[in-house]
């Protein structure tokens, strides 16, 4: 076509660049050629050009000045992952399903506190023992409790979930606040079978299962040939999607992991590799498994973890998938002479069904009623029939405090995280004490909850007021009387019960009250400890760090001698599971004070609920000791309280 027409037979001078040489301008065209700094100072007749001009020199673009572009590395241009959500978070595939390794998506960094110290020892760090396990468990829920308390204030305007359960973790891997992180077969320092956990980031925390997603975590060692290297388990996952028991507790028939087995999607047969060739590992040399059983509870919207101790691995096999493709199959059995832990949840599930009956039950519910979820009574020590006779009382009684007329908030649903408008957020210090899922977020001198003078039906801020929401259990103990205990997990910040009965005058009360097993009384001395989250690991404020002693306006005693509910059999222990708080509400121009129970970690199904008693400060002593030996059996047990 004309136009587009290209002489081809015409031959150009071209020469490669670097063949050749700088052209100078001569002597009457313009300055001699010279060498300056960039910025100068510069010869005369010499006008510098961007960017090496200074500011004056800058030429003005557009009315404004020129900034060199920053160009982002092509390496930051990569797919996401396919194991995310449509919000950027990981989501855990079941047994059975391949977990590629991609990069995942770019998260906004956390601004580092170089201030900041994990106060973990290199040591300490490679090996933990049971003190520093439940300090890094605490440390990790007590950021987590805080970022959902921030994220919740977000959703609550911007409708985006998040999970500060994985923030959370990421910040304590990178910060150090971690331990056992050699990675070993067998036994974990510090690790107690039947431990529990809501979280898979706990288990890599301590060392557990250090694989955030993937159900296999393995050790690779030397193997018999020269060079050789061969892969051993060290733990595993089931999440009961593709396992089962057989019907035993105590055997495990596991999946392996690749291939998509058993989806309803393209899918192919699974690999002897990996975590799969690691139980083929296992299988062939004797080496125990660490099993942590998945379970989802009924009254936990989230799926538990269960440590259920060593198992070994006896068979392994190939079978057909529902996809008609090969999959890997494990039987694994639990050693022998271990504490119960999963097999415990199963027979709790058969009580709650009524097959078979709790052994040694005395009544299904001593409450009455009273409580919304029966209180059993159970005794599988000796013959007594139950403790003295009381009665019970969800409320305390014959206290209320007079004070200016109140105005409850004005919300005309829940009251919203984040809503400064409401009145009981701002007597809160403008944060929402509780969790989306009524988890108390810090201790405090005070928690301000909703009252029915507010208009804010089925407010998430009436946690207190709502009664016992686990099922519990008043049992007969060996050594001190009557225990309480619950048969579902309990998680850490979870709300157990108030201590009732009837309130009575400091200054009023007799002697032999002051002895009384059934009286709780504020005005004692407590040993500290830190339970809330640290400012530096969450990059706030540290000089704003709140205090967590108890702040109320008058000294309180309750004694439930007479009237009262579960808490007067809560145990005393020296190492407690379980803090008081004190919490109040406003109505009718009234202030209700209570004093509530919450759990201070992760508390397993069927252990004993204790709380720390205190000991009576004596004028003119000069050290506190308790009037009553203690026998709770703790390693940093005081010797006495009261």
């Amino acid at each position: 076509m004309e136009g587009s027409y290209t002489d081809k037979t015409r031959v150009l001078d071209i020469k490669p660049l670097r063949t050749l040489k700088p052209v100078f301008p001569s002597g009457n065209q313009a300055p001699p050629f010279v060498c300056a700094p960039p910025f100068g100072p510069f010869p005369p007749g010499f006008t510098p050009f961007y960017p090496f001009s200074s500011s004056q020199h800058t030429p003005d673009l557009n009315q404004s000045q020129h900034q060199p572009s920053l160009v982002t590395p092509l390496r930051t241009f990569r797919s996401p992952p396919d194991n995310t959500a449509t919000n950027g978070d990981a989501v855990e595939p079941p047994e059975g399903s391949t977990v590629k390794r991609k990069i995942p998506r770019k998260r906004t960094p956390i601004a580092q506190n170089p201030n900041f110290s994990s106060g973990i020892s290199a040591a300490e760090k490679e090996n933990g023992d049971r003190k520093l396990v439940m300090s890094v468990l605490t440390r990790f829920d007590a950021l987590r409790r805080r970022l959902s308390q921030l994220e919740d204030a977000k959703e609550s305007v911007t409708g985006i979930i998040k999970r500060p359960d994985l923030k959370a973790g990421s910040t304590c891997m990178s910060r150090g606040v971690r331990t056992n992180t050699k990675k070993r077969t067998g036994p974990v320092p510090g690790l107690e079978i039947g431990d529990v956990f809501f979280f898979r980031f706990e288990m890599c925390l301590i060392g557990l299962h250090s694989p955030s997603m993937a159900g296999i975590d393995y050790l690779v060692l030397k193997g018999g040939g020269e060079g050789e290297e061969e892969p051993i388990a060290t733990s595993i996952v089931s999440s009961g999607y593709y396992d089962n028991d057989e019907g035993n507790p105590d055997v495990l028939v596991y999946t392996g992991q690749g291939g998509n087995a058993d989806k309803d999607k393209q899918s192919s047969d699974q690999k002897l590799e990996r975590g799969n060739l690691a139980l083929e590992k296992s299988l062939q040399k004797n080496s125990p498994v660490r099993v942590i059983r998945g379970l989802k509870e009924a009254s936990q919207s989230a799926k538990i973890y269960v440590y259920d101790g060593l198992y070994d691995v006896k068979e392994s096999w190939v079978e057909k998938g529902k996809s008609g493709h090969n999959t890997f199959k494990y039987k694994l059995v639990r050693a022998p002479g271990q504490a119960p832990a999963f097999a415990s949840w199963t027979e709790i599930q058969k009580w709650k069904k009524g097959l078979p009956s709790r052994e040694g039950m005395i009544l299904t519910d001593l409450t009455s009623g009273v409580e919304s979820i029966g209180v059993s009574l159970v005794n599988e020590v000796d013959g007594e029939n139950g403790p003295a006779y009381f009665t019970y009382s969800a409320t305390v009684t014959s206290f209320k405090l007079t004070q200016q007329p109140s105005y409850g908030c004005e919300c005309g649903g829940a009251c919203k995280p984040g809503n400064l408008n409401c009145h009981c957020i701002r007597k809160n210090g403008g944060d929402f004490p509780y969790s989306g899922n009524g988890v108390l977020v810090s201790r405090k001198g005070m928690v301000h909850e909703c009252s029915p003078a507010c208009l804010c039906p089925g407010c998430k801020n009436k946690v207190t007021q709502m009664g016992v929401k686990l099922k519990l259990e008043v049992f007969k103990t060996v050594n001190r009387g009557w225990g309480l205990r619950s048969w579902d997990p309990i998680r850490a910040g979870s709300f157990i019960c108030i201590y009732a009965g009837e309130a009575i005058d400091k200054s009023q009360m007799q002697p032999a009250m002051a002895n009384d097993d059934y009286t709780f009384d504020t005005t004692r001395v407590y040993t500290p400890f830190k339970w809330n989250y640290e400012p530096g690991l969450a990059d706030e404020d540290g000089s704003e760090e709140m205090s967590e002693e108890p702040e109320l306006p008058l000294p309180l005693v309750i004694s439930a001698k007479n009237v009262g509910n579960v808490a007067r059999f809560m145990n005393h222990s020296c190492s407690p599971n379980v803090f008081w708080q004190p919490v109040s509400y406003e109505n009718n121009g009234q202030l209700f004070l209570n004093v509530a129970f919450f759990a201070i970690s992760h508390i397993p199904p069927m252990t004993e609920l204790t709380y720390d008693y205190g000991v009576t400060r004596t004028s003119g002593a000069q050290s506190l000791c308790g009037k009553k030996k203690c026998f709770c059996g703790s390693e940093f047990c005081r010797g006495s309280f009261g």
